[in-house]
Parts: structure tokens; C-alpha cells; sequence
């Protein structure tokens, strides 16, 4: 067996557990399975990420720039657009097929016998998130890295990436999500975000509800964390269009930074980029050190973000976006109107049922000229038809479509009639996937019918 099929084998074999989206508070099995590996989550620093978005692109700049610094790193998202292997980075990029393999028949001995303890006492099993995270971090001590930037799963206090003591902990925007696991106010969600501050670390938060700020500003004091906010400590004072992103200017903890390019678009990745700042200086010392401009200028343009306002394709132009929630499609749309100088956007939308369809939909009708309702490949995928059905409420014209290939070809076709047209296809990281992966197929940047 190839490299490659010892991969899939291993992602073949989380696939069998059950799903991620199968949580519950508890961290302890997470941590029983580490303890009988030594620990590996403790040899390397960890910034660890959450919030309700941003969380990934905040966490692909953070690694971008430690890595900048000369520092090994490893970087841990999820969910992945396209292969799993993309959720455990090393340096980078997705870890090789050989070490997530090796990873796997390291900790298969001790994951039978914790399976084997919780059968017993009549529990099910490990489950895949779970395994997931043990997994990478061994692979992670394996490497070995220096630094793990961490994205949380879910939530925090309870979640299995929160096994290991971020030296840094990222706070990105929080606001409502699973409610039916964190809480129905943002209050009683960022109560459990919180919990990812550890005794004596540094905290770095992005602007908040005020509920959520009081939340975090308790949480840090009870554990002895420093804390600085976006607008008080830290700012991004300045952002202007540039060919391909945007430049940035920063009031950081440490230092004033001036007209970075960031090839990021979207005024919210401005804010995502000195949010990072903040939690790269805090990791090297934030008073006394600012980052120096050779290594900021390194870690910001070598910056990527799949799947977040992604330009996959050209003549038409079509950008891909994983909104997947009101907030979200809130930051899309009005990344459409400022990044971009188009008249009219087909939108090519599928969403997930147990999101919240209406309110995403009803955030993106005001950019929308045609919507292409489609549906993601999963069992949880909304209804197109019901799609279509949202979307005509708000006056919009609607076609339904069985897959996002049949969406896309569609989508194209109508921008393509007219120059002042471009097409963006959103609503769920699931789509998100399979419109990179067919755009890079299909190679759409080679341009429409050449």
C-alpha cells in the first residue's frame, strides 16, 4: 500500500466513528488517551484560536507569521475544503501522507484500549473529532514543530483541542452558532469560548458584544491572564484597496506597522490581520517586541485563506466563500460591495439544515442579482427547493440546480453575458470544497468557452 492509500485508509477509519458534529461536553476521554501517549500536546508552544468567524483565516495569518520568525510550525482547522490532510499543516503545508499514517498505527494501540474501557462501562467509543486531535497532535510532536496554532472545534472549555495550555489564546468575533450546544446568548456562548484561557497566559480578543467582553475580561482575571482588546490595546487604523488584497495599517501592542500588503480580500481581514498581529506579538513578548518589518511583510503576503473570498476563476470572474452562518454572509456581502466593482452577483448557494438557512439568505438578497440554489453533498444539506423558495421571498430570481457543477455551468453562463457580472458561490464550507475542487478541474481561470 502507497503512501497516499495509507492516508485514506486513516481517514476512511475516522469515518467510522462517529461524526464531528457528535459532541458533548467532555474532555476527559480526549485527555485519558493523551496521558497513555506522553502528552505530545506539551512539547510544542500553542496560540490557541476561537470565536464564532474568523477563527481559520485569524489562524492561517497567526502560523504565516510565526513561521515567518523562522519557527516551525503546525497549524490544526477544520473542516477541510477539500482532503483531510489539509486540517493538520506542518510548515505550511498538509502534512505528508507517510506521517499522518505513521501518526495513526502510533496511537491505534492505545485508542483499542481506551475503546475498550469505555465498551465496558457502556459508553461509546472515541469518536472522530476526538481521534482527529489526538492524532494530530502526535503528529505534531512527531515533526517536531515549535509552535501550534490551534483552532478550536467547537466552543472551548469543553472541546478536545482544549487538552492543550495555550500560551496564547485568540478570540475572534463571537457571536451566535450552535446554539444548541454553546448557549443561546452570546453571553452563555462566550462563556464557554472562554475556557480555553489558561493560568497566566496572554489573551487577545477582537471587538466584542459588550457581554461577551465582560465574559472574557472575568475569565482572565481569574486566571491570572493579561488581556488586550481590538479598539483598545490594539487597532487596525487603516485599509486600502491594492491589486489582489488590500494594505494595512496597525497600531499593535508593540509597535505601529504601516501600509502592510495583505493578499487577502474583505475589510474583515483586515481586522482578522491585526488581530493576528496582536496574538504573534503577544507570543514574543508583545511589549518590547514588535515584529520586525522584514518578518511582518514575510508572514503577511505569504497569507492564504481557501475557501474565504477565493478567486477561483476569471472570464467570469468567480470567487468562492464558506459563509455559513448570518455573520458570516454579513462580512461577505459587504466584502462584495467594497472589494469588488461589479453591477450584478449570480449567487450560487447551498446550505446545510441545521444552519440558519433564512437568515443567511436573508443577508446575502441585497448583493444578489440570481441565485443558483443548490445543494452541498451530505445528508444535512437543506433542500434546494427550499433554498429557492427563501430566496423568492426576498424578490430575487431563482433557478434550482441538483449539484454545484450544474449550479456553476449555469452561473457562468449568465455572467459571462455581461462583463459588469461575476459569480460567488456560498453558504456552506461543504460547497465551498467541491466549487475549489471543480474550478481547479475545470480550470475556470483559463477563462469562460476558450
Amino acid at each position: 500500500m502507497n503512501d497516499r492509500d495509507r492516508a485514506d485508509a486513516v481517514y476512511a477509519a475516522l469515518l467510522q466513528r462517529q461524526g464531528e458534529r457528535w459532541v458533548e461536553p467532555r474532555i476527559e476521554r480526549t485527555r485519558r488517551v493523551l496521558e497513555l501517549l506522553d502528552d505530545p500536546q506539551r512539547t510544542y508552544r500553542v496560540v490557541h484560536v476561537t470565536g464564532t468567524n474568523g477563527k481559520t483565516s485569524t489562524s492561517r495569518i497567526i502560523e504565516s507569521l510565526v513561521r515567518a520568525h523562522g519557527l516551525r510550525t503546525g497549524l490544526f482547522t477544520s473542516p477541510h475544503l477539500e482532503r483531510f490532510t489539509e486540517r493538520i499543516m506542518i510548515d505550511g503545508e498538509p502534512i505528508p501522507d507517510a506521517a499522518i499514517a505513521d501518526a495513526w498505527d502510533e496511537i491505534t494501540p492505545f485508542v483499542a484500549l481506551i475503546d475498550a474501557e469505555l465498551q465496558t462501562a457502556g459508553d461509546p467509543a472515541l469518536t472522530f473529532f476526538e481521534l482527529l486531535t489526538v492524532l494530530a497532535f502526535v503528529a505534531f510532536a512527531d515533526a517536531p514543530i515549535d509552535v501550534l496554532v490551534l483552532e478550536v472545534g467547537m466552543g472551548g472549555a469543553w472541546d478536545s483541542t482544549n487538552t492543550a495550555d495555550g500560551d496564547v489564546a485568540v478570540f475572534a468575533p463571537i457571536d451566535l452558532d450552535h446554539a444548541d450546544r454553546l448557549g443561546e446568548t452570546i453571553a452563555e456562548i462566550a462563556t464557554v469560548k472562554a475556557g480555553i484561557i489558561k493560568d497566566g497566559a496572554a489573551v487577545v480578543s477582537a471587538r466584542q458584544d459588550a457581554a461577551a467582553e465582560a465574559i472574557l475580561r472575568s475569565a482572565a482575571a481569574a486566571k491570572g491572564a493579561t488581556i488586550a482588546f481590538e479598539g483598545a490595546e490594539f487597532a487596525l487604523t487603516e485599509q486600502r484597496l491594492a491589486v489582489g488584497g488590500q494594505l494595512i495599517t496597525v497600531q499593535g501592542l508593540a509597535g505601529t506597522y504601516q501600509d502592510e500588503y495583505l493578499p487577502l480580500y474583505g475589510g474583515h481581514q483586515g481586522f482578522n490581520a491585526t488581530l493576528a498581529i496582536a496574538a504573534v506579538e503577544s507570543l514574543i513578548g508583545a511589549a518590547a517586541n514588535a515584529i520586525p518589518g522584514d518578518i511582518l511583510a514575510e508572514g503577511l503576503s505569504g497569507a492564504t485563506s481557501p475557501g474565504r473570498l477565493q478567486l477561483v476563476g476569471i472570464s467570469p470572474t468567480v470567487l468562492v466563500d464558506a459563509a455559513h452562518n448570518p455573520h458570516g454572509a454579513r462580512a461577505l456581502v459587504t466584502a462584495l460591495r467594497e472589494s469588488f466593482d461589479f453591477d450584478e452577483w449570480g449567487v450560487v448557494i447551498g446550505i446545510l439544515s441545521d444552519k440558519d438557512v433564512a437568515g443567511i439568505i436573508a443577508e446575502i438578497a441585497p448583493v444578489a442579482t440570481h441565485v443558483f440554489a443548490t445543494a452541498p453533498e451530505s445528508e444535512r444539506a437543506d433542500d434546494a427547493d427550499h433554498i429557492a423558495d427563501l430566496a423568492e421571498s426576498h424578490g430575487l430570481e431563482v433557478t434550482v440546480h441538483r449539484d454545484v457543477a450544474e449550479a456553476a455551468e449555469a452561473a457562468r453562463s449568465w455572467a459571462a453575458s455581461s462583463e459588469r457580472r461575476a459569480v460567488v458561490v456560498a453558504g456552506s464550507v461543504l460547497l465551498a470544497g467541491e466549487a475549489v475542487t471543480l474550478a481547479a478541474a475545470e480550470d475556470w481561470k483559463a477563462g469562460w468557452n476558450e
